[in-house]
């Protein structure tokens, strides 16, 4: 299994006639077995540090990424759609949309067995185990559109670590719940993925939540100045 994500001077730069926004990330270590919650304001940077993270955004100039030894950043020399980059963000990533994202025509387990089929790592065990824990025996065959968004959400989390990934990247998990499911969805979420020594990093608006569960909070703050908006990262005391 992989072991620790590494990056340093991460650079994203973008740009729209007069306005520029930076974000700047001076180095951010992840390793398996880990949770992390990224914070910030709505406009700072959150999800476009997670793409960069899941290799679903290029890096910009002097961007160091790396896997033990593996150089992910090396990977978009190929360009945006090169199979080894396709390759390894299957391997190496769960992803938990804020929406869940889930396929419309296909079953709840369907939807959840669909990265073992993609990355051909198929486990049918694993999967009636996830769906079992995430309480999603019940729904197991019925289509996404007749699920509550709790439901949804736990399909959506299943999904993600249907093929043992060693990361997983959770972009506002629990935004559209209410305050109980987001506490039933975030414990079996973590707890889960601790049990297969999954590393977390998710994005959460809700700082008190966080710390009641006493994840380790990354804070992303940002400075305008010169017409340039920029974002950093630091590490934020719970």
């Amino acid at each position: 299994m992989a072991r620790g994500l590494t990056l340093t001077n991460g650079r994203i730069e973008l740009r729209d006639r007069d306005r520029a926004f930076r974000l700047q990330i001076d180095r951010l270590e992840l390793e398996p077995g880990q949770a992390v919650a990224l914070t910030g304001a709505s406009g700072s940077g959150k999800t476009l540090l997670l793409e960069l993270l899941g290799l679903l955004r290029a890096p910009g100039a002097g961007t160091v990424f790396s896997c033990d030894d593996t150089d992910l950043t090396a990977l978009w020399q190929s360009g945006a759609r090169n199979a080894d980059l396709a390759r390894m963000r299957g391997k190496m990533f769960g992803f938990v949309p804020q929406t869940g994202a889930l396929m419309p025509f296909l079953t709840v387990s369907d939807n959840i067995a669909l990265p073992q089929q993609v990355t051909g790592c198929k486990d049918t065990a694993w999967c009636s185990a996830l769906i079992d824990r995430l309480g999603l025996s019940e729904v197991a065959s019925l289509m996404p559109g007749t699920l509550s968004i709790g439901q949804r959400q736990r399909v959506a989390i299943a999904r993600a670590l249907a093929h043992r990934p060693p990361f997983v990247i959770a972009d506002e998990p629990t935004a559209a719940l209410d305050s109980d499911t987001a506490d039933v969805v975030l414990d079996l979420f973590l707890s889960t993925a601790a049990e297969q020594e999954c590393g977390v990093i998710l994005s959460s608006h809700d700082t008190d939540r966080i710390a009641r569960f006493d994840i380790p909070r990354l804070g992303l703050t940002t400075e305008a100045r010169d017409g340039v908006v920029t974002s950093r990262l630091e590490q934020v005391s719970c």
